[in-house]
């Protein structure tokens, strides 16, 4: 199989080859991992029993998916990433924004599971073979995981949705197996002496809703384009490509944060995850184990690193997405190293999502919004000029940048971190919220609300893109 050679430039049709059922077993798939298996362990670690950590974690889903999925759509009518896109909206160089907030979406969340995944392997190896569970052990185990990690994402969309398909079904039988192996040791009571993280039920349950449910499907908002790019509209409708997002992600979901919260209260994990799930293994599934830990991080991690190789690829476009993704592989190992030796899991994960959620949210809701207004129709060509190192066309708008739009994300971002409250920072409007974690709500608010209010509604038309009058009416 050759290596992908696009970037971010525009996908033609010829090559649109995919579809909705792509579109599922992509989501599904990649998913099922214990970097997202992981997050159902949060709300046992905050406290939450397990009605209220499943309904927590369900809500927060949904609510997430509702907001993310029409995300998609966008990239179905640009044909390129969801970064580049949103230069419909934020300007050829103001899609700037998307790229980096997308960059470290991608780069947190390929962390975390090379963290996690590299964990457990360590744990299994140490039970079956007797192997050192030291510092030394963990180093080279993260960096054979990276390594196989890298190869996928660097072959591409094609090798990556190929082995989705087989993860889908694998993984899928491996956790069906765990249920298995962990029912004799569950219990429907919250893990002893863990008091609730946030001092009384509603404010936990409330910040396991963002941290442990929304933040799924918030990684995914400048994803979705990576795969929808290769949806043709002239086969396949929106409508059919909107509800096959829908369906992957809340399936995709759901299904490995639910088992994480089933086998987090049977391993009695609550200040840990990855020791207590191994300890707990009986010893005929700790082969399974040791294979869902691999081929499932290597599966999640490749398209979060395939993603940030095309978000740097948009950032420089002199990169090839090849040299891109091999730098930000090697940049997301070294945040690996120091989530193992320098943090605990639960802060780290619990600060991460929150605060990237109130960075992304504003961004998402601006696109969204834009998307709306031109009713899907982009000029595809005008997207490109940023990559090519041209000028001008209908986004170009002041020296490639929309003004309101940007300022209308910053603000928003900035009220989403003033609101947040993490084990490592607090904000200081937390005051206003009772103590409440509302960042996300606040940020999506405020930034839609300012750019709706501060930009005209007024589709940009499929015109001609370096027509001077093009040009001239968006300076």
């Amino acid at each position: 199989m050759p290596i992908e050679q696009r970037g971010v430039d525009t996908v033609p049709e010829a090559e649109r080859t995919s579809g909705p059922r792509d579109l599922v077993s992509i989501l599904l798939g990649s998913n099922l991992c214990l970097g997202v298996i992981v997050f159902g362990w949060l709300p046992v670690s905050f406290g939450l029993g397990l009605w209220a950590s499943v309904t927590s974690v369900v809500a927060g889903t949904l609510l997430g998916v509702a907001v993310t999925a029409p995300l998609a759509l966008v990239s179905l009518r640009t044909a390129t990433n969801l970064s580049t896109s949103s230069g419909a909206f934020f300007g050829v160089r103001g899609r700037l924004v998307g790229s980096v907030v997308g960059l470290l979406l991608s780069l947190g969340y390929t962390a975390l599971t090379l963290w996690i995944g590299g964990d457990v392997m360590v744990g299994t190896l140490a039970r079956l073979t007797g192997l050192p569970t030291g510092d030394a052990t963990h180093a080279v185990v993260y960096a054979l995981l990276a390594a196989c990690t890298v190869v996928g994402a660097v072959y591409g969309y094609r090798l990556l949705l190929k082995l989705s398909k087989a993860l889908a079904f694998g993984m899928t039988a491996l956790l069906a197996l765990g249920v298995v192996a962990y029912a004799g040791d569950f219990t429907t009571a919250a893990v002893p002496d863990t008091p609730y993280l946030l001092g009384s039920f509603w404010p936990t349950w409330l910040l396991s809703a963002v941290a442990a449910g929304l933040s799924g499907p918030v990684a995914f908002i400048t994803l979705l384009g990576d795969y929808t790019r290769y949806v043709s509209p002239e086969r396949h409708s929106s409508r059919t490509v909107l509800r096959a997002t829908c369906l992957g992600l809340v399936v995709g979901l759901l299904i490995p944060q639910l088992f994480g919260t089933f086998t987090a209260l049977a391993a009695r994990g609550s200040l840990d995850y990855a020791g207590p799930l191994v300890a707990a293994s009986p010893v005929w599934y700790l082969v399974p184990l040791l294979i869902a830990a691999t081929a499932g991080s290597v599966g999640n991690a490749g398209l979060m690193l395939y993603s940030m190789g095309l978000d740097l690829d948009a950032i420089l476009p002199k990169a090839t997405r090849a040299r891109a993704t091999l730098v930000v592989a090697a940049v997301a190992t070294g945040f690996v190293f120091l989530g193992h030796f320098a943090s605990d899991a639960q802060t780290a994960m619990t600060s991460f999502v929150l605060l990237l959620t109130a960075i992304g949210t504003p961004w998402a809701v601006i696109t969204l919004i834009g998307h709306v207004r031109c009713g899907g129709a982009y000029d595809p060509e005008a997207l490109q000029v940023y990559n090519r190192r041209a000028r001008g066309g209908i986004y170009w708008f002041s020296a490639g940048w929309h003004p309101r739009a940007t300022a209308s994300w910053a603000i928003g971002a900035a009220a989403g971190l003033a609101s947040v409250s993490t084990p490592l920072y607090e904000g200081p409007l937390l005051a206003l919220t009772g103590g409440i974690d509302c960042s996300f709500v606040v940020s999506g608010i405020v930034g839609g609300a300012l750019y709706t209010v501060l930009t005209p509604n007024r589709a940009p038309a499929t015109v001609d893109a370096t027509a001077p009058e093009a040009l001239a009416a968006t300076e």
